[in-house]
C-alpha cells in the first residue's frame, strides 16, 4: 500500500512537471510590422492563441529586424510573407533557416495608387503630370517606412520611369491621413498601396498601370517560421497551415478595427462573429495533437 502511495505520488508530480512544462513551450512570439492587415491577423491570432493557453508576445519590429530575429530564434512565427515577389530580397539571406509554410491570402496587389477622380492611368503619365501632385511644395509620391520592400520598389519605379517625383517616407497613418484629406477636397494624390487593405472599402482607389512591371504581377501570402518551429508546435503547424481568409473576410477583419480604432476591440469583435470559422481552423490541430 505504502509503495502504491509512492507511486502515485510520483505520478502527480511527474503529471504536474510535465503540464508546468507544457505551458511553459506554450510561449510565442509573433513578429509584427505596422501594415494594416499585419496588425489585424496579429491581433486576431493573439485573442485565439490566448484563449488556448499560449503567452502570445507580438514584437513589432522592422521587416530586416523581423527575418534576423526569426533565424536568430528571438521570433518564432511571422503571420505575413509575400512571394514570389515582394519579399523575395528579405527572405534570401535565410532561405535555407527560414520555414515558409501555407498559404492564407491569394491575388494580392502592390504598386502606386490615385483617387479614381485623377485623370491618369499609368505609371509613365506621372511624369507628364508631376506638378499637379504637390505635397508640401514639391512633386511627391507618399509612401510608408523606407525600410519597406514597396519603398524600394517606388524608389526602383522612380527611376526606371524617370518620374520628376521624390517618395515621401512616413508610416502607413500618416500616408493615409494625407490619402483622406486630399480625398475630402478632390485633390490629386498618388500613394504606395496594397490589397487587402481597408482603404480599398472606404474610398473610390485605382492602380495606375505599371507596364514594366516594376511592383511585380500579384503575390500570395504565407505565414512562415524559425528553423523547426513545425516540429516544435505541431498543433499550431496545423492550425495555422488551414487558415485561410477571403478578401472579404480580411477586410471586414481590418474595417471593423478601424472603425474601433483599437485592434483588439476590433479583432474580438470580428472573432465573436466569426467564431466557425475559427472552429474550423483549430479543428485542423486535432489531427497533429
Amino acid at each position: 500500500m505504502k509503495n502504491t502511495l509512492i507511486g502515485m505520488l510520483a505520478a502527480a508530480a511527474l503529471t504536474t512537471t510535465f503540464s508546468a512544462a507544457q505551458a511553459a513551450d506554450k510561449t510565442l512570439t509573433i513578429g509584427t510590422n505596422n501594415w494594416a492587415e499585419n496588425i489585424a491577423v496579429s491581433n486576431l491570432w493573439e485573442l485565439v492563441l490566448e484563449q488556448h493557453g499560449y503567452d502570445v508576445r507580438l514584437a513589432n519590429v522592422g521587416k530586416s529586424a523581423l527575418y534576423a530575429g526569426m533565424n536568430s530564434g528571438d521570433i518564432d512565427v511571422g503571420l505575413e510573407i509575400w512571394l514570389p515577389h515582394t519579399d523575395k530580397s528579405f527572405l534570401a539571406p535565410y532561405k535555407d533557416t527560414l520555414e515558409v509554410h501555407d498559404a492564407w491570402y491569394d491575388e494580392t496587389g502592390l504598386g502606386l495608387v490615385v483617387p479614381s477622380y485623377v485623370d491618369i492611368d499609368s505609371i509613365p503619365e506621372l511624369a507628364a503630370h508631376a506638378d499637379e501632385f504637390a505635397y508640401q511644395g514639391r512633386p511627391s509620391i507618399l509612401g510608408i517606412d523606407p525600410g519597406s520592400a514597396i519603398a524600394g520598389l517606388t524608389d526602383e519605379a522612380i527611376s526606371a520611369y524617370d518620374l520628376p517625383l521624390k517618395q515621401i517616407n512616413s508610416s502607413e497613418p500618416a500616408m493615409m491621413s494625407a490619402l483622406d484629406r486630399a480625398y475630402r477636397t478632390q485633390q490629386p494624390i498618388v500613394v504606395t498601396l496594397w490589397n487587402p487593405h481597408w482603404a480599398f472599402a472606404d474610398y473610390d482607389l485605382k492602380y495606375l498601370d505599371d507596364p514594366q512591371g516594376i511592383y511585380g504581377e500579384g503575390d500570395t501570402i504565407y505565414w512562415f517560421s524559425r528553423q523547426g518551429f513545425g516540429e516544435d508546435d505541431p498543433w499550431l503547424t496545423a492550425v495555422l497551415d488551414a487558415w485561410h481568409m477571403s478578401d472579404e473576410s480580411l477586410s471586414d477583419l481590418m474595417s471593423q478595427i478601424e472603425e474601433r480604432g483599437d485592434p483588439v476591440a476590433g479583432a474580438r469583435n470580428w472573432i465573436a462573429q466569426n467564431q466557425d470559422q475559427i472552429d474550423a481552423w483549430l479543428a485542423a490541430g486535432q489531427a497533429a495533437r
